[in-house]
């Protein structure tokens, strides 16, 4: 009888391990547990259910700092041999910080863009991480910089998400595109899931493993069919849009291996992001002197304004920001036939705003999905200066990105050699009329279904996880 009250205590002590689906997007990161037979969405604290992939630093020398601090004892260890040099780095960076009454700490999410926005040209501030996880030619530093990033937002989450929990959180799938941003295919991609491999183990994840999103997004949907069904999954996320054929229905959701029944993957480094740098392109940078002329007659390099927006291109960013890059804008805004124009461009270039560009480019996509015309404020270029854009500008500006999606669509029909019975549509640019009306058009003669914009992948991998772990 004894031991028996010795055991039921000890029972009552024990804090059951847990085990996620864990969304690491481009746009949002999500977690998910498994409660009563149904994927749970865990609150993150004051930033709900989603949390914006970004970070923001007061100093981009002081991630590691922070990071080592998050770490297990054993894993500091470790860390503090491997990123010797950005640590000692970090203690000048500290010390000046504490004297000019700086904190330390790093911000997460919606406030991350919030000290960002407040003053651009302080700070180190970076949005979707994840899109230069495949990047080529990186060099070790720029791969310890963006793993110390993506392990600083999975610690950020991680913790949150076992306070929610009360709960220690050691398994997790985590989402994966078809292909990674990148120009090396398979490399990009093995670059990639390595570095986010090694970023959830150093926090505290023991066990990791992968699934494609569209498929993950696939199994969420399958939960509630009633017969055997092929569905294209179409998942436009923010760095990527993946299509997926699945054979899918109520007799084969619960195989643990679903190798067979997924008969076809296809997947384009075009997603949300994309559109937002689009719209700003061509929304936006006219206002800036892009579709002017030179005092010569010929028309305004186009580049520099191409390069200002491509947030999701390291190579490009870098080349814009260059004092190489800054003096030849000096020359371009001397040769210009509007010369106060094309200022504003230069103003970009020393306040660092390109983020705040494609910011209000985003925003004005988010509120073209309710209203036909949105105006983006650009008052830091010029006082009262704004631009107008609408559905038909959107459209055009996104033709192209639009068109590689259409092809998508149709390159994994023919790799399945068979037709969907459905088309299961899931991301959150899937919200914008003008894109759902475009994938209508695509398969006119097959239901399309709009599900859970973004908590359809996050539902899915945990389902998985429970099926992989148990």
């Amino acid at each position: 009888m004894a031991c028996s009250v010795c055991y039921a205590a000890f029972l009552s002590s024990v804090v059951f391990l847990k085990m996620i689906g864990f969304d690491y997007g481009t746009s949002n990161c999500a977690v998910a547990v498994m409660e009563n037979g149904q994927p749970r969405m865990l609150s993150l604290g004051d930033h709900g259910k989603y949390i914006s992939s970004t970070l923001y630093a007061p100093s981009r020398d002081i991630i590691a700092h922070w990071l080592c601090q998050q770490l297990s004892e054993e894993q500091q260890v470790l860390f503090k041999t491997q990123r010797a040099l950005p640590l000692r780095k970090s203690q000048n960076v500290l010390r000046e910080l504490k004297l000019d009454g700086i904190s330390p700490e790093l911000s997460f999410g919606k406030a991350a863009l919030d000290l960002y926005l407040d003053d651009p040209e302080e700070g180190y501030y970076i949005k979707s991480p994840k899109s230069f996880l495949g990047a080529s030619g990186l060099v070790d530093s720029q791969i310890n910089l963006f793993e110390d990033i993506v392990a600083a937002m999975m610690s950020n989450i991680k913790n949150l998400a076992e306070q929610n929990l009360q709960k220690e959180i050691t398994q997790t799938v985590i989402g994966r595109p078809i292909n990674f941003q990148g120009l090396k295919g398979e490399e990009s991609n093995r670059q990639a899931i390595n570095i986010l491999t090694r970023a959830a183990k150093r926090v505290g994840y023991k066990d990791v493993e992968f699934q494609y999103e569209p498929v993950a997004a696939g199994f969420e949907y399958e939960a509630n069919l009633s017969e055997e069904t092929k569905v294209l999954v179409v998942d436009i996320g923010g760095g990527t849009t993946d299509c997926s054929m699945l054979l899918m229905g109520p007799t084969l959701k619960n195989d643990s291996s679903r190798e067979q029944h997924l008969l076809a993957h296809t997947g384009v480094r075009i997603g949300g992001n994309d559109f937002d740098i689009q719209l700003a392109l061509k929304g936006i940078m006219p206002s800036l002197g892009m579709n002017d002329m030179l005092k010569t007659g010929k028309p305004m390099p186009v580049n520099s304004f191409s390069q200002a927006v491509a947030i999701n291109n390291i190579n490009e960013q870098t080349d814009f920001y260059s004092q190489s890059n800054f003096r030849y804008l000096q020359e371009l805004q001397r040769d210009a036939k509007q010369p106060d124009v094309f200022a504003r461009l230069l103003k970009v270039h020393q306040q660092k705003l390109t983020h705040r560009l494609v910011n209000g480019a985003e925003q004005a996509k988010i509120a073209l999905t309710e209203q036909d015309s949105q105006h983006i404020p650009l008052n830091d270029l010029a006082d009262n200066l704004q631009v107008e854009v609408n559905r038909a500008l959107m459209l055009n500006a996104n033709s192209s990105q639009l068109n590689q999606i259409s092809k998508l669509m149709s390159e994994c029909v023919v790799q399945a050699n068979c037709q969907p019975d459905v088309v299961f549509v899931t991301g959150g640019t899937a919200k914008s009329p003008v894109l759902n009306q475009f994938l209508r058009e695509q398969m006119p003669n097959t239901p399309l279904i709009v599900g859970d914009h973004f908590g359809s992948v996050t539902a899915g991998l945990t389902r998985w996880a429970e099926k992989v772990f148990q």
